[in-house]
């Protein structure tokens, strides 16, 4: 997986601001964003911020917390960027499956500026160039 930075959106406003730049960005989902919104709504979102923003690089990461039933659901409509916690039920079978659509599973959620924190946009843009925390 490439890695960009990483930024938490916690819906379709955050990820037009965050698609915004036109940088390479990762859309992170809010922690276990996959039991309150679904998997379905998450691809909707992702889907409709690349139509507004075609240029930007931009990869997508659901939180899926120790959900493995609800990983699997997302698997199945296509979302294969996942977190999923370790001790999760079958977290080996569900992170084979998402690398066979050419996906993966990651054991927690990369660092991330999140939208919802104070003063975030206006720290977006040099989080996005890697002068951040956890930047170069």
């Amino acid at each position: 997986m490439i890695v960009r930075p990483a930024v938490i959106v916690h819906g379709i406003n955050d990820a037009h601001i965050a698609l915004a730049p036109g940088l390479p960005v990762t859309l992170l989902s809010t922690p276990g964003a996959v039991l309150s919104g679904g998997c379905l709504w998450w691809g909707e979102m992702i889907a409709c911020a690349r139509a507004a923003h075609e240029k930007t690089d931009v990869t997508d990461i659901l939180d899926c917390a120790d959900a493995s039933g609800l990983a699997l659901g997302a698997l199945r409509s296509g979302v294969c960027r996942l977190v999923l916690w370790p001790e999760a039920p079958g977290w080996t079978a569900v992170a084979a499956i998402a690398e066979s659509q050419g996906g993966c599973v990651l054991t927690a959620a990369p660092p991330a500026l999140d939208l919802a924190s104070h003063n975030a946009i206006r720290r977006l843009h040099v989080w996005l160039c890697g002068s951040g925390p956890g930047g170069g």
